[in-house]
């Protein structure tokens, strides 16, 4: 190491192909937390279903996400379901993992979120003449996502991260770009800390935008 010599240029002429690295990590990121809020909603209310079909669904999809690596759920996407004749692109098979994952991270933290919330409060608002859908549109779910607000903050900034493994199955996000240049230029160590300076930075502005929004939205009602 004592001789090495740093060549910055070449990670500066190559900025622009790690910069659309990093938007393709932003975007399958913030897609698959997407998704994932949606369906861990429902899977949150599965385990908390009366319905016996509804409850094992929720909870086979949870123990999976929650006790299966990663890197097997994208190898299965992008693998194990070309065995069945479905061909995903790498970006759908980590869009796709991450999304599983998410949604049973989350679901079992909605859970505590919907549990958290005093069942006067549902009992008030069917009084009040409202329905199933509105009091949780209204009354149940404005509650629980502030409640759980930092724990799903979290979850984002493990997405991100994770979304280096899509390198593994040829996905271009920003791992995958810095493996593809560092490959032709030689400049591993360049490259790589270049890369893992994006992903802090990345995941700080997640941070320091999460606290930007919670004080706009919850006015300082979060703990």
């Amino acid at each position: 190491m004592d001789n090495y010599e740093f060549h910055w240029n070449v990670v500066i002429d190559a900025l622009p192909q790690l910069l659309t690295g990093a938007f393709t990590t932003i975007h399958v990121s913030v897609l698959s937390m997407l998704l994932g809020i949606v369906i861990a909603v429902l899977l949150a209310l599965g385990k908390m279903s009366s319905s016996k079909a509804f409850y094992f669904i929720s909870d086979v999809w949870i123990e999976i996400a929650r006790n299966t690596p990663a890197l097997f759920l994208i190898y299965m996407a992008y693998f194990g379901l070309g065995a069945y004749g479905i061909h995903l692109s790498p970006y759908l098979s980590v869009l796709c993992a991450l999304i599983f994952i998410n949604a049973g991270y989350l679901a079992e933290t909605f859970r505590g979120g919907f549990q958290s919330i005093p069942q006067t409060q549902y009992s008030a608002a069917k009084s009040l003449g409202m329905n199933n859908v509105k009091v949780y549109r209204y009354v149940i779910l404005p509650q629980m996502f502030r409640r759980i607000y930092h724990p799903m903050t979290n979850q984002f900034v493990w997405s991100i991260l994770m979304s280096s493994l899509g390198i593994l199955v040829g996905m271009d996000e920003l791992s995958g770009e810095t493996q593809r240049l560092q490959s032709t230029s030689f400049r591993t160590l360049e490259f790589f800390m270049v890369a893992a300076v994006m992903y802090f930075v990345i995941t700080k502005l997640v941070l320091f935008t999460s606290s930007l929004i919670a004080k706009k939205v919850f006015k300082g009602e979060l703990s």
